[in-house]
């Protein structure tokens, strides 16, 4: 998508927002000439011992000045963030040509089979909200980037699977959920999701989707 879409030539200069350990920015430093901006220190550290610039910085107040980079981008962020628009306001005010946020979820939309495991669904926003997530913020990248003067495409990431890839990693993905939702369902609704579940994983058929969206905004 930033091949095609976003990066023009080689050697373009961009900002990754909220970069953690720098995982996307070691993706794109073949054609992009990258820094790298979180809240955590530690991260910034992890991020530098790999070679890539990286500072520490506040994705609703960030440390640079007006038209730094050709191009902003975040993944996974605007999820954690206290005010997506401010910090969406922030990338567009850096960036010289585009702002793009790679990857943000939605789980109001998620997609779950069998029943009794999408019941879990709720209480997993729930969850999600009172570590200070913004559980919805998929849809909402869009239009924020609008109201930031952006011209804006958007759209959603396939989800490609198998049954041989779910039955593998089905186990991770019970754990992540059970975890989330314990003690916010009784253990009478745990078990009978975890039943279905293995049902579902040993005839192939455990769906679970959950949309992830980006949007690329244009300067004007």
């Amino acid at each position: 998508m930033m091949r095609t879409r976003v990066i023009e030539r080689k050697g373009m200069t961009a900002l990754d927002v909220g970069c953690g350990p720098g995982l996307v920015m070691e993706l794109f430093s073949p054609w992009l000439e990258v820094t790298g901006t979180d809240i955590d220190p530690h991260m910034v550290k992890r991020t530098s011992e790999k070679g890539m610039r990286a500072v520490v910085g506040d994705a609703m107040h960030l440390p640079f000045k007006d038209k730094s980079f050709d191009i902003v981008y975040c993944s996974f962020t605007l999820l954690w963030v206290e005010d997506p628009k401010r910090a969406i306001e922030e990338m567009a005010r850096v960036a010289r040509s585009s702002v793009v946020c790679l990857a943000e979820p939605d789980y109001g939309g998620r997609v779950c089979h069998p029943k009794e495991v999408a019941d879990l669904d709720g209480p997993l926003i729930e969850s999600l909200r009172e570590e200070r997530a913004d559980p919805l913020v998929g849809r909402k990248i869009a239009p924020l980037m609008e109201e930031a003067g952006l011209v804006v495409e958007s759209g959603v990431h396939s989800g490609v699977w198998s049954p041989n890839q779910m039955k593998k990693e089905a186990e991770a993905e019970w754990l992540s959920l059970f975890r989330a939702v314990q003690g916010r369902v009784d253990d009478f609704v745990l078990e009978k999701a975890r039943t279905a579940w293995n049902q579902a994983v040993a005839d192939g058929t455990l769906c679970l989707f959950n949309p992830v969206l980006y949007a690329i905004g244009h300067k004007r």
